[in-house]
């Protein structure tokens, strides 16, 4: 997003959504939901504008038993600022791993250019036909590992993930995660509280760790006092205090061993893995939105010191808070 200086008016950020034959319509549909929720304010003006492109401009089938009448060709993949393509089942990505010449010539333009492309689901079939996922590591749909390995043997594909941010090319794995790819990178550009913001109106979780696994066997107690859900909220409240997997357990009525079964099944992910997440997103949140002293926000987000804040942040980001603090305050 940048500023029109004599207008003073939001220029928003450009997304086209590249759809190829038998393109999966769940996936066509994400980003301009994600995306489109997005504003600085509850009611102020959009930060990005999505549109959808084919090759030509043509029709393309969906999975979903419609076809897709795209407004705009190839050239909207030259003016993007973040090109997505979706997932796609069948034809040359997903059989012989080759993609039409002129969509994987318009991807590499477009990627040389220094445009952030990204990949839903299967889409990463794509990429890696245009030859954008060479010598990186990149995720997809877990049930089609098998065949991206057989078609694409030099890429490194890690399929337990929900999504892989390299930075100048992102890749997610099947349906919900690409919710969660959008909702990152709304993140990485504008900061948690428009994130939040935006899942709110999609009606979805405002996080979800993109090393968190795919594959999550989750099964709908019979009652839902035998889940973890009130005790996740418990502890969301509590992010200040200390919390230990005993308080945990006995908030949930449970034995910990039988809590730590439940919550993992119901999260992918174990206890102290899940509130070390929610106290860093705490954390963030509080340098973005607050003038809190980096020791102040250590104290309420459960980290104790700024040294252990700085230490955590660092891991996560790759930054300190105060430069992290520093950048979002830039961006807005």
């Amino acid at each position: 997003m940048v500023r029109n200086n004599r207008a003073m008016a939001i220029v928003p950020h450009r997304v086209a959504v590249l759809a190829v034959d038998r393109v999966v319509g769940l996936d066509l549909g994400t980003p301009a939901q994600v995306f489109g929720a997005a504003a600085r304010t509850s009611d102020g003006e959009p930060l990005y504008a999505v549109d959808t492109c084919t090759a030509g401009g043509r029709p393309v089938r969906s999975t979903a038993g419609f076809q897709v009448l795209p407004n705009h060709g190839l050239e909207l993949v030259a003016a993007a600022d973040t090109v997505i393509v979706p997932g796609v089942q069948g034809g040359g990505p997903m059989t012989d791993g080759t993609v039409e010449p002129a969509v994987a010539e318009a991807l590499r333009d477009a990627h040389s250019r220094g445009t952030r492309i990204m990949s839903i689901c299967t889409g990463a079939f794509v990429l890696a036909a245009a030859g954008l996922l060479d010598r990186r590591k990149a995720t997809t749909h877990w049930a089609y590992a098998g065949l991206f390995r057989r078609l694409h043997p030099g890429i490194e594909l890690d399929p337990e993930v929900l999504f892989i941010d390299s930075g100048d090319v992102l890749t997610s794995a099947g349906v919900a995660a690409g919710i969660d790819l959008c909702l990152h990178v709304v993140r990485t550009d504008h900061g948690s509280d428009v994130a939040n913001r935006a899942a709110r109106r999609c009606v979805v979780p405002p996080w979800r760790d993109g090393g968190q696994a795919q594959y999550i066997e989750r099964p709908v107690p019979r009652n839902p006092e035998n889940g973890t859900a009130a005790t996740r909220e418990w502890a969301r409240q509590r992010l200040h205090e200390p919390v230990a997997l005993r308080d945990l357990a006995a908030h949930a009525r449970m034995s910990v061993r039988t809590f730590t079964r439940h919550f993992r099944s119901e999260t992918g992910l174990s206890p102290a893995q899940w509130l070390l997440q929610q106290r860093t997103d705490h954390a963030r949140l509080l340098l973005e939105t607050t003038d809190l002293s980096v020791e102040q926000v250590a104290r309420r987000s459960g980290f104790g010191t700024a040294t252990a804040l700085r230490q955590r942040l660092h891991g996560r980001v790759g930054v300190s808070p105060s430069a992290y603090r520093r950048a979002f305050r830039a961006r807005a």
